[in-house]
C-alpha cells in the first residue's frame, strides 16, 4: 500500500524554502532585504511558469482548424485567470516597494550581472502572446538574448517561431462565417453606414447658422481629412501597406471580423467572441501595466544608474512597455465604432443564425 500523500512532500517543501541563497551572505555579512528581493522574484518566475501553462492550453484550442463552441468558455476562462494573476504581478511590486532605495543599494552591488532580463520564462510568455523581434529594443547595442547563456538563448529563440496567440486568434478570426451571409455583404453596409453618417454630420456643419465662414471651413477641411482616414479603412491595398509597415497586425479579413464582433456583440452567438477580443486586450493593458510599474520602481531604487544587466535602467523599462504590446489592433478598433443606431440591421436570417434557439 503507497505511503499516504504528505503536504511537505507534494508541495515540496524542502526544496522551495531552501531555494532562497543570499549572495551577501557569501561575503560574510547577510543583508535583512536580500531575502525579500529573492522571494520575490521566485514567486514571479512561479506566476511566470503558470501564464505559460495557461497560454498553451490556450494556444491548443486556437490552433485547430475548428475551435467547437464547447471551447470557447474555456478559453475565456483561461484569459480570464491570466487576467487576475497579472494582478497579482503588480501587487508583488507594492510588496517589493517596502524595501527602500538603501536597502536595495546595501546589496545591489552583489547582484551584477544578473538581471531581470534573464528570465527565460517572461521572454518565453512574450514570445507566445506575440511580441516580434522588430518590435524588441536592442539592450545595449545587442539583441534582447544577448544576456541569456547558450542552453537559454536556444529556449528562448524556439519560442519565437512557434506560432503565437496572436496569430491563431488571427487565423481564428479570418474564419468568421457571418460577413457575408447569403445577400448580406458585412463590409459593403458598414462602408455605407459610415459614410452615410460622415455625409451626415458633414450638412450639419454646412447648414450650421452659429459658426463663422472661418470656422465652417475649419471644420470642413477636418471632415476631408476624416473622409481619407475612413476611406483608406476600405482599401485593402491600403491595409495591406499598413501592415507591411508594420502600424497594423492583423489581415484585412481578421480585422473586418473583429470590427463585426466589436459591433454586434449583443448577439449570443458572438458573446464568447467578444469576450475573448476584450480579454485579449485586459493582457496587453496588463503587461504594459505592469512594465510601467516596474519602470517606476526602478527609477524610485536606482534612479537613473544603469541596471545589473547593462540596460539604461528607467529609460529602457520604460520605452519597452510600448513596444511590447500585441494586440495594438484591438485597441485601435474604437477608431472604427460608430453608434448602435448607426450600425446597419443584420437582416432576419442572419440575425437568426446567431441567437440561440431552444423547442421542445
Amino acid at each position: 500500500m503507497d505511503e499516504p500523500l504528505y503536504y511537505g512532500d507534494y508541495l515540496q517543501l524542502d526544496a522551495l524554502l531552501s531555494a532562497q541563497r543570499l549572495e551577501s551572505a557569501r561575503d560574510g555579512a547577510a543583508v535583512h532585504d536580500e531575502m525579500l528581493f529573492i522571494i520575490v522574484h521566485q514567486a514571479y518566475e512561479l506566476w511566470f511558469k503558470q501564464i505559460l501553462w495557461e497560454l498553451d492550453e490556450v494556444r491548443a484550442i486556437f490552433s485547430r482548424d475548428r475551435v467547437d463552441e464547447s471551447d470557447m468558455g474555456r478559453v475565456v476562462a483561461l484569459l480570464h485567470r491570466i487576467t487576475e494573476i497579472q494582478k497579482v504581478l503588480l501587487q508583488q511590486i507594492s510588496v517589493l516597494e517596502t524595501m527602500t532605495p538603501l536597502d536595495f543599494l546595501d546589496f545591489r552591488d552583489h547582484l551584477f550581472p544578473a538581471s531581470g532580463f534573464q528570465s527565460v520564462q517572461f521572454r518565453m510568455v512574450e514570445n507566445k502572446l506575440g511580441v516580434r523581434v522588430g518590435d524588441r529594443l536592442r539592450l545595449a547595442g545587442a539583441a534582447y538574448t544577448a544576456r541569456f547563456d547558450e542552453d537559454d538563448r536556444l529556449v528562448v529563440e524556439r519560442a519565437e517561431h512557434e506560432p503565437s496567440l496572436h496569430d491563431l486568434v488571427e487565423a481564428w478570426l479570418e474564419r468568421t462565417p457571418f460577413l457575408e451571409l447569403g445577400d448580406f455583404d458585412f463590409w459593403e453596409a458598414y462602408r455605407k453606414a459610415v459614410l452615410g453618417m460622415l455625409d451626415h454630420d458633414r450638412a450639419v456643419v454646412e447648414q450650421n447658422p452659429n459658426l463663422t465662414e472661418e470656422e465652417r471651413a475649419e471644420q470642413l477641411a477636418g471632415f476631408e481629412q476624416t473622409y481619407a482616414h475612413n476611406e483608406a479603412v476600405f482599401d485593402e491595398a491600403k491595409h495591406k501597406a499598413l501592415v507591411a509597415s508594420g502600424e497594423r497586425r492583423f489581415s484585412y479579413r481578421a480585422f473586418q471580423a473583429a470590427l463585426f464582433i466589436t459591433l454586434y456583440r449583443d448577439q449570443p452567438a458572438l458573446h464568447d467572441g467578444n469576450r475573448v477580443l476584450t480579454l485579449l486586450m485586459d493582457i496587453d493593458e496588463g503587461f504594459t501595466t505592469w512594465r510601467h510599474r516596474h519602470a517606476l520602481m526602478a527609477l524610485r531604487m536606482i534612479g537613473r544608474r544603469v541596471g545589473t544587466g547593462g540596460s539604461a535602467g528607467f529609460a529602457y523599462l520604460s520605452r519597452s512597455a510600448e513596444k511590447s504590446r500585441v494586440f495594438t489592433d484591438l485597441f485601435n478598433l474604437a477608431t472604427f465604432l460608430i453608434p448602435r443606431s448607426a450600425r446597419p440591421m443584420l437582416p432576419p436570417e442572419v440575425a437568426a443564425t446567431m441567437r440561440f434557439r431552444f423547442e421542445e
